[in-house]
């Protein structure tokens, strides 16, 4: 996921030519954490936690702090090239409007988003799974300035949850095989499990069943056709192994809002 930038550690521009300059970056950073009653030293403990990659944004959605996991996943050499800038500047719009609107519902309602599984593809072009929680940020009085958050790939999580290793080998034919019209039964037999017991140990790593799994990982390999190729919807659904348009159109627009030919329409051109 990480995008190559020409980023100065000490000065960077954004849109209308201002300059923002190294103790502006560390203002923003030093005011949000006044904010919450002073500097935070979860900060050295996050900075050494293996593969978990932490965050902390205020109100717009800005960063105002990351591990050096977090920093790595977006591919900057330090956390003062991250401070002040949003998901827009390092992923495709369609994916930070889907991040940011996660941010926003947590500080808006308080309420924490846990264990959500996110499909994406890596910098390497190829689709991974991300784990991510999110709770909302308070300052000293209660009030709500913000959110922090972590995000764990499969990868990650693959090398320190045991579980991980009994499904391993059906996440691999799953990224390697998505676009056929597979089945559970089907799965469960190349595993040596039984569907249900295939079922639990998907519950136990992602919360979701092997069903739910697949096609959320079609759908994001969808999206990322109808934004990267000229196929035809029809064609797309046929590619990833949706039975027809109408199924794909309705299950699309259930995991993003958005109906195959509205998603093309907004994220195309940009």
């Amino acid at each position: 996921m990480a995008f190559s930038r020409d980023i100065s550690a000490k000065t960077r521009t954004r849109g209308g030519g201002s300059v923002v300059t190294a103790n502006d970056i560390r203002s923003l950073q030093a005011n949000f954490f006044q904010l919450m009653g002073g500097p935070q030293q979860f900060q050295l403990l996050l900075d050494d936690l293996p593969g978990v990659a932490f965050f902390v944004k205020d109100r717009q959605s800005r960063m105002v702090c990351a591990n050096r996991c977090f920093q790595e996943h977006l591919g900057v050499a330090s956390e003062d090239e991250l401070i002040g800038k949003t998901d827009y500047d390092f992923f495709p719009p369609h994916a930070a409007d889907h991040f940011v609107r996660d941010d926003q519902h947590v500080m808006t309602t308080g309420e924490p988003i846990i264990g959500r599984v996110e499909l994406w593809y890596n910098e390497q072009r190829v689709l991974d799974w991300f784990v991510t929680n999110k709770l909302p940020v308070k300052d000293q009085r209660g009030r709500i300035i913000g959110v922090m958050g972590t995000v764990r790939s499969y990868e990650g999580q693959r090398r320190t949850l045991e579980p991980m290793s009994l499904i391993d080998s059906t996440i691999s034919y799953i990224r390697d095989h998505h676009q056929e019209r597979l089945s559970v039964e089907e799965l469960a037999e190349k595993a040596g499990l039984s569907p249900r017991q295939l079922h639990r140990k998907f519950q136990a790593v992602f919360g979701l069943s092997v069903q739910e799994f697949l096609i959320k990982t079609r759908v994001q390999a969808a999206s990322d056709a109808l934004l990267h190729s000229d196929q035809s919807i029809s064609e797309v659904a046929s590619r990833f192994g949706f039975c027809d348009q109408s199924a794909f159109t309705q299950l699309f627009r259930k995991h993003t809002g958005l109906t195959p030919l509205k998603f093309r329409q907004r994220y195309a051109r940009r």
